[in-house]
């Protein structure tokens, strides 16, 4: 009955909408009238659970009809319209001041709390009472991030989402599942779609990385259950990979999983925008090793090959730290490869990140020791705010990881190229090492870099 509810009141919605909106979708005043009256309602909880899940699906549905326009105007609404009451929160304030050390001091904090909770709280949470309602608000918030960019005002709604979304999605609600060939077809097509470190080309390279010597794993959320929240793709190995594309070949022989002592983690995929900022990562990297661990006893090392994302860009803004990297001895095999000196355009072209230099032999010897080395300083070296400049490498030290190897020419892809010169890195998870290695960083800054790595960045 409810349900039959909610589908006559959203067929209503949709009319409405369709006479009330203006050209383009952008909201006419009287449609904004309309959304204030909506979230009013929806902000005073009246009624029963009928009358909530009607209210959330007006809402919803009104919101899904507007353009981006309507939508940032309908999310200021909600930002500037129905925050805390400013002086119930000062008199709340007022009276918790003067019953500290009293009997009254807690009941004056509960109020005073009360009293911080703002409508947009109350509103946010109503759309929980619709199916599909957890996913609404997750693409609603992606919709706010894009705002936000360049409309400040929506920053305490979005923190107030961030937070509703953060214990929504804590670790122990979430489920982790094994995806196989055999999962549904709607699951692997949201695979290959949110893929975002190494592209699936088909179902046939699909189909590869989901073999007998391959793993995939995935979080997911009660409320959407065919949404992966995140997923890692591993590789079973008796080595560590140093190059992604002989990884990703779907001709190369399959490996025997079992005599396979090295798990590599080579793609790490989040799904969805909407959830920046809320951090299950590393949560999933921990039970995909509890999980592999127990499947496959012989596995020893666990480590990633990962990608580098921002050194080109760094090398750009940072051109006198890419130099350093070079030798005298790096310069001359350089000349007899037709670069002559660091003012040569097409070494400025090769640190852009040009693929072009890829297929000279020449240029790729005389150009590895000195990128090598630029890459491992900024690994090391390059900093925002006491951490790692580098996404992927913020991610990795972050949970405990160690910079193990670098690998020349380990993604020759356009991307790789364009990226970070085809330069790959391992990460490495040693078990002993992991608890102290996330004390280390987070206290000090200090990253756990194998000798080589270190004598990469020193020279």
């Amino acid at each position: 009955m409810v349900s039959g509810l909610v589908s006559r009141s959203l067929s209503r919605v949709r009319e409405m909408v369709a006479n009330a909106t203006g050209r383009n979708g952008e909201p006419t005043e009287k449609q904004l009238d309309r959304i204030r009256r909506q979230l009013r309602e929806c902000a005073e909880s009246r009624g029963g659970e009928v009358s909530t899940r009607l209210r959330a699906a007006r809402l919803a549905d009104t919101y899904l009809k507007l353009d981006d326009a309507g939508r940032q105007a309908f999310l200021r609404i909600i930002a500037l319209e129905f925050g805390p009451d400013p002086q119930r929160v000062a008199k709340a304030h007022d009276a918790y001041q003067a019953a500290v050390g009293t009997p009254r001091q807690w009941d004056a904090e509960a109020q005073m709390r009360a009293a911080m909770r703002s409508s947009r709280i109350r509103i946010l949470t109503q759309f929980n009472a619709i199916p599909q309602g957890v996913k609404f608000l997750v693409d609603l918030r992606a919709d706010l991030l894009r705002y936000l960019e360049h409309d400040k005002e929506l920053k305490a709604l979005d923190r107030e989402l961030e937070a509703r979304l953060t214990a929504w999605f804590d670790v122990g609600f979430l489920e982790l599942q094994r995806l196989t060939w055999n999962s549904p077809a709607a699951l692997l097509e949201k695979i290959v779609q949110y893929e975002a470190v190494h592209a699936i080309q088909s179902w046939k390279d699909l189909k590869n990385r989901l073999g007998s010597d391959r793993r995939c794993y995935a979080f997911f959320h009660p409320r959407m259950p065919l949404e992966p929240l995140i997923f890692v793709e591993v590789a079973l190995l008796q080595d560590l990979a140093d190059n992604v594309q002989k990884l990703l070949d779907e001709n190369a022989p399959v490996a025997d999983a079992e005599r396979a002592n090295t798990a590599i983690f080579y793609s790490i995929s989040a799904t969805q925008e909407g959830l920046r900022g809320v951090s299950f990562g590393n949560f999933l990297l921990k039970r995909v090793v509890d999980d592999l661990q127990r499947d496959f006893p012989r596995l020893q090392t666990f480590a990633t090959l990962s990608p580098i994302p921002g050194l080109v860009r760094w090398a750009s803004r940072n051109p006198k730290d890419v130099m350093a990297a070079f030798s005298e001895a790096d310069w001359k095999r350089l000349a007899t490869a037709g670069i002559d000196g660091p003012e040569s355009p097409r070494l400025a072209q090769i640190l852009a990140g040009n693929p072009e230099w890829a297929t000279d032999p020449a240029l790729v010897r005389a150009l590895r020791d000195p990128l090598l080395r630029a890459t491992a300083a900024y690994l090391l070296e390059a900093k925002r705010d006491k951490e790692p400049l580098d996404p992927v490498a913020r991610f990795h030290l972050g949970n405990g990881a160690r910079v193990e190897r670098l690998n020349w020419l380990a993604d020759t892809s356009e991307k790789g190229l364009g990226q970070a010169w085809g330069v790959m890195v391992n990460y490495l998870y040693d078990p002993e090492r992991i608890v102290d290695n996330v004390g280390a960083f987070v206290e000090e800054g200090r990253i756990d870099a194998a000798a080589g790595v270190k004598r990469l960045a020193r020279r």
